[in-house]
């Protein structure tokens, strides 16, 4: 093979500097030909600005990576071999309407769970389902790895709507809980290995292991003791309780926060939407300043300001995954992928989050059994949430929409539910067609 043709839908990022220096690190394993990132015209700028530091960042490593910038997914797309989706449905703009309008009603606004969460994945999914069309005439051997959020939703839809079967969905939240366990425990991220089942931002550790020996009590033994308690950084700070930590048995992901301690959530969000507005808001200015290092001609490498941004380690999480396809490593990572009976407690067919086995042929799910009966139910519910979610977006369909909102822990209201799926659906209809045709 010539080398590797690499398609970044979503290219003009904040997050693509990290997906390029993954890419140049593992250059000696994955050839890569061409990088194509993709935008549309609203991000041209950033695109370009993004794009050139790309190049800049291959030209101080000095490899023949070609970087080519372009709005026209089209021609991006033919005979790729990878296609990896990192876009934001009506940008930043549509994620502070998902995070203000819930808070508004004294709701928790969070942009890839509950309301927010919900209309984020109506408003992506068509888009998703319309680039696997694409890639079944174009790309017809690719892998798509998407890390848009909500991962879960999205990988639901695909996996049950889309044209294509190579679809795999990946977060940062595992590689961040692997990370944050190997620095509480002082050793080396590579001695680490976690169990992980479950569902996107809603995930569990079930055995943690150091150098092949389990340490999954020692491990929360030490949360409790440390000041350590978010392995990601735009979630609260605040610790579990420890006989809570103690009688769940297994390490739950930062976002179980949100269902777990959902009234301090709430008052959390609700003061600070109060006085300094959404995190999405601060995530926009965020933005506004990591752009404005991009722009400098003289940076070459990705600044370390970027991992302030909530998605750290999704880049880097991308890049290991595809280089353990095209090599077909044999290794394990977590991933959503279609269950495959991996968990016995969730439907055959239905996208899980679960270590896997990653080869050519794509992940195959670690059968884990059924899950500890101290997370089963919460997991069983927020997949119905998907399902429905994932019907609503494909087809357009209010009532399952609707009922999505109604049956999500946050939520659950079938009043509250109206009145927020009614003035989501208003405010964000520019990008619901599929709703105003109803």
């Amino acid at each position: 093979m010539s080398g590797l043709k690499i398609v970044t839908i979503g290219g003009g990022s904040s997050y693509t500097p990290e997906l390029v220096e993954g890419f140049i690190k593992r250059y000696n394993e994955l050839p890569i030909k061409e990088l194509w990132l993709v935008d549309i015209e609203d991000g041209k700028e950033k695109l370009e600005i993004v794009g050139e530091l790309a190049k800049r960042m291959v030209k101080k490593a000095g490899l023949p990576i070609e970087i080519h910038l372009t709005l026209d997914r089209r021609e991006a797309l033919k005979d790729a071999d990878f296609v990896t989706t990192q876009l934001r449905v009506g940008l930043l703009d549509a994620r502070i309407k998902d995070e203000r309008i819930p808070l508004s009603h004294g709701y928790i606004g969070q942009e890839t769970n509950g309301a927010g969460g919900l209309f984020k994945g109506l408003r992506t999914i068509p888009v998703l389902i319309d680039i696997t069309k694409e890639m079944k005439e174009l790309c017809p051997n690719a892998w798509l790895i998407n890390f848009t959020n909500p991962v879960g939703m999205v990988t639901e839809a695909l996996l049950k709507y889309g044209a294509i079967d190579k679809v795999i969905g990946l977060c940062n939240v595992p590689i961040g809980l692997e990370k944050s366990t190997a620095k509480l425990l002082g050793v080396d991220f590579n001695r680490i290995r976690i169990d992980f089942a479950g569902l996107n931002h809603m995930v569990f550790g079930l055995n943690i292991y150091l150098d092949g020996n389990l340490v999954t009590k020692n491990v929360i033994d030490k949360i409790i003791e440390s000041d350590a308690s978010s392995e990601v950084k735009n979630i609260d700070e605040v610790k579990w309780q420890k006989e809570f930590l103690q009688g769940l048995e297994v390490l739950p992901c930062s976002y179980s926060k949100y269902y777990f301690m959902k009234d301090y959530m709430l008052n959390n969000e609700l003061e600070k939407f109060n006085a300094n507005g959404t995190r999405a808001e601060v995530v926009k200015a965020l933005e506004s300043e990591l752009f404005e290092l991009y722009k400098d001609p003289n940076l070459d490498i990705k600044p370390p300001q970027l991992e302030e941004r909530g998605g750290a380690y999704y880049s880097d999480a991308a890049c290991r995954l595809i280089n353990s396809i095209y090599n077909d490593k044999g290794d394990i990572q977590p991933v959503d992928t279609r269950n495959k009976g991996a968990i016995a407690d969730l439907d055959y067919n239905s996208a899980v989050e679960v270590s896997c086995i990653i080869t050519k042929d794509g992940p195959k799910p670690i059968t884990i059994g059924h899950l500890p009966v101290q997370i089963r139910g919460l997991i069983q519910q927020i997949k119905s949430f998907e399902i429905l979610g994932a019907k609503a977006a494909a087809e357009g369909d209010y009532n399952a929409g609707l009922v999505a909102m109604t049956i999500n822990p946050l939520v659950q209201s079938d009043k509250a539910a109206k009145i927020l799926f009614d003035e989501l659906l208003e405010a964000h209809k520019k990008y619901l067609p599929k709703f105003e045709l109803k």
